[in-house]
């Protein structure tokens, strides 16, 4: 599987709850997450998306760290399965 399908899963469910999943391209800040997962409620969620079984490379590591310390939830999502897991962690406010 492709990161690409994981990446349209999330998409399609972040619409079908209400949200959007917007793409994030950062000129000069390489590295950024992938998505900007906006939610109902006031809910993001900052989402590097991988094809199964493949880790962020360490300078992708290293933003989404920044991140988190400015407070930020980020996450690594590498299946369809964690695709699914995380829509229902979020719509039922665990973020």
């Amino acid at each position: 599987m492709r990161e690409a399908t994981v990446e349209r899963r999330l998409r399609g469910c972040v619409e079908r709850a209400g949200g959007w999943a917007l793409k994030l391209v950062s000129p000069g800040q390489a590295g950024v997450p992938d998505r900007l997962v906006c939610l109902p409620g006031g809910r993001v969620v900052f989402v590097e998306l991988k094809a199964p079984g493949r880790r962020p490379r360490p300078l992708q590591v290293r933003a989404m760290e920044r991140l988190r310390s400015l407070g930020f939830d980020v996450r690594v999502i590498d299946s369809l399965e964690a695709v699914d897991a995380f829509m229902r962690e979020v719509m039922d406010g665990g973020v």
